[in-house]
């Protein structure tokens, strides 16, 4: 079977176990999990992970974690690196900062989800309050509507507004983190009440924290992105 996907986009697809033959692929993006990817029968997997570690050496910092010191460590680095990106941002005319490129968040749409990842895996998870959503809390797209979880997409915060919530869940991760024992980070949550995200299950602590340490180390490799091009475009 042919098909044409000249400028196709594709978003959040299982592509596992896809074979590709006979076929074009030029100026193509990927991103997200990559394993075993055969490029002409080359595997450039490990390729692509050791240009990522020279760019990014802390992605060894994440690999390496085990105790609950290393999941300190984590959070400063990621403190750290968040906050020379928000000093980038503020040398940008705020108006940049709520456009989005290629139809990805914007920057002050990127901090609104991280928002509502903290307040679904720390605050909720971890912490147990049943319903700790922000009106600007911004879940995934694909999320479907949930009672009582925010989802406001029209609204058009300011930036320091957006900030001073970012500052206010940072100091909850920061507290808990820093209450952490080797103990604590490999014991269970209990189940929340009441309908949300995530599901009212229990859950290990150590995968609440894994997942918000990924997604703010993911979603501030996209801010950067971002920020690249619109420093480009001025």
């Amino acid at each position: 079977m042919s098909a044409d996907f000249t400028g196709a986009s594709f978003r959040d697809c299982d592509l596992r176990q896809v074979k590709i033959t006979d076929s074009w692929l030029v100026d193509v993006s990927v991103s997200g999990l990559v394993e075993n990817f055969l490029v002409n029968d080359v595997d450039v997997s490990e390729y692509v992970e050791a240009e990522l570690d020279r760019r990014h050496p802390e992605r060894a910092q994440v690999r390496a974690m085990r105790t609950a010191g290393d999941y300190r460590a984590m959070w400063d680095t990621i403190e750290r690196l968040w906050s020379d990106t928000v000093a980038r941002a503020h040398r940008l005319p705020e108006a940049d900062l709520g456009r989005q490129i290629d139809g990805e968040w914007s920057f002050i749409e990127t901090l609104r989800h991280l928002v509502f990842a903290t307040d679904a895996w720390i605050r909720r998870a971890i912490l147990g309050d049943p319903s700790p959503w922000d009106p600007l809390d911004l879940p995934w797209d694909e999320m479907p509507d949930t009672p009582g979880v925010p989802r406001d997409r029209e609204v058009r915060p300011s930036l320091d507004a957006v900030l001073e919530l970012r500052r206010d869940r940072w100091s909850t991760v920061r507290q808990v983190i820093q209450g952490l024992t080797d103990v604590s980070l490999n014991s269970n949550t209990e189940p929340v009440e009441g309908p949300g995200w995530p599901r009212p299950i229990s859950y290990p602590v150590r995968q609440c924290l894994l997942i918000i340490l990924n997604e703010e180390w993911e979603h501030r490799l996209y801010a950067e992105r971002d920020l690249d091009a619109l420093s480009g475009a001025r």
